[in-house]
């Protein structure tokens, strides 16, 4: 069901006709399976009160497969999709093929969005898309665990962490759990790991891999550093197979109570505390990445999804309308309560609802202060290079077939062939 305030939203009269069919790319076939009946049930609602048609259509679950497909849909003009469901790292790449959603937009209703998203979405004066829910990298603790060894508090560094992930995991091991594991993370060489590692370098004051005035950092001793102490947790607090580990992976190890700490996303919350499938429900909290060593500082890096209506929809009107209605207040209230995921606006982090589902939004701002935005806003289109050949190097050092001082050195050449 719906809530007051969505359905106050619904009796609003549509600013277009009705009877015109709009194509939306959401959820995934299958990841998150839950959310995309959610999001259909949702898109349906606003169908029924305009009086218009959805076809709601599944992207694919393999993330890296994402892209490539919007890419060749945009190449071909293609007018069979109205709005596109992308990554905050898309926005250089679609910003062609996208209808500037300022003109369905006035200042103020844009400043109800935190500003740097809205930032990150405008690129050459068009605002690509609309913030549709925001993520940043967080960490996961058993609080459980933490008591019973002894820690009053989760690890402040991530020297901390490999120190105390091996006491638990040891002790957990010897009292008859062999497949227990002191971290889990996304260690696959894809846009996973990508995240993860610029968390780590930027924690250590290695930078950005290209700062915004493209200027090319990657190779210092402090990216080294943090890509070398990655490289020690394998084998050690963390199973070999991280390597080859998603979002999902670290998430079913983490929540089948096999694990000690874990980074992920805000959406594996709610799996977490599901006391019907989870195993770490009501033994576990959420707080701010460590910091690498006590010079460093707290990162996490900014991901999130947008709505952008296609430049070569049929019904960019109706479309427009469905994109305001999904971002909109009532809706992120919503999916916030419902499925834990963070809202674009930030007055929601105060609304005693959501709190009193989520307590741990209060610490997401936190998180929010600390966030690190992947460099590609100033890599546009070639965003995507970037991110394989940092995101390949970076899981070579984890697997040990290379060193962190090589891999920053092939980061470096990539990087530098394409801001200059």
């Amino acid at each position: 069901m719906l809530g007051f305030a969505v359905l106050a939203y619904l009796l609003s009269p549509p600013a277009f006709g009705a009877g015109v069919t709009v194509r939306f790319v959401g959820e995934p076939e299958a990841y998150n399976s839950a959310v995309r009946p959610w999001y259909q049930a949702v898109t349906e609602e606003w169908a029924k009160k305009t009086g218009n048609k959805l076809e709601y259509i599944g992207r694919p679950t393999d993330f890296s497969a994402v892209l490539p497909l919007f890419q060749q849909q945009w190449a071909a003009k293609s007018p069979d999709v109205d709005i596109y469901q992308i990554d905050v790292v898309w926005q250089g790449i679609a910003a062609p093929h996208a209808v500037d959603l300022k003109k369905y937009y006035n200042g103020d209703e844009l400043k109800a969005y935190f500003p740097r998203i809205i930032e990150n979405n405008t690129v050459g004066g068009k605002l690509v898309s609309i913030p549709l829910y925001t993520d940043a990298g967080i960490f996961y603790y058993r609080t459980d665990l933490l008591d019973k060894y002894g820690y009053k508090e989760p690890p402040k560094t991530w020297e901390e962490l490999a120190a105390m992930a091996k006491k638990i995991q040891d002790g957990e091991r010897a009292a008859g759990k062999p497949d227990f594991q002191g971290f889990v993370f996304e260690g696959r060489a894809s846009e996973a790991v990508t995240s993860n590692a610029l968390e780590w370098i930027y924690s250590y004051g290695g930078g950005s891999v290209i700062e915004p005035d493209k200027k090319v950092t990657i190779n210092n001793p402090n990216a080294i550093k943090a890509l070398d102490a990655a490289h020690s947790w394998i084998g050690t607090i963390s199973p070999t197979q991280v390597t080859t580990y998603d979002e999902e992976e670290a998430r079913k190890i983490w929540q089948a109570g096999n694990a000690a700490f874990m980074r992920n996303w805000p959406y594996a919350y709610v799996y977490s505390a599901d006391p019907k499938s989870s195993a770490v429900s009501g033994k576990f909290d959420v707080t701010v990445l460590p910091k690498g060593g006590d010079s460093g500082s707290n990162a996490a890096c900014l991901g999130g999804w947008q709505l952008m209506i296609s430049a070569y929809s049929k019904a960019p009107d109706a479309a427009a309308d469905l994109v305001r209605y999904l971002s909109s207040a009532e809706v992120q209230k919503k999916r916030a309560i419902d499925w834990s995921l963070l809202p674009t606006r930030p007055a929601l982090y105060s609304d005693p609802d959501v709190l009193a589902k989520y307590p741990f939004f209060k610490t997401m701002l936190d998180v929010f202060n600390n966030a690190v935005a992947r460099p590609s806003t100033v890599t546009g289109a070639d965003y995507n290079q970037l991110s394989t050949a940092f995101s390949e190097n970076v899981n070579k050092v984890l697997t040990g077939t290379e060193s962190g001082k090589d891999a920053v050195v092939e980061v470096e050449k990539v990087a530098k062939s394409i801001v200059h």
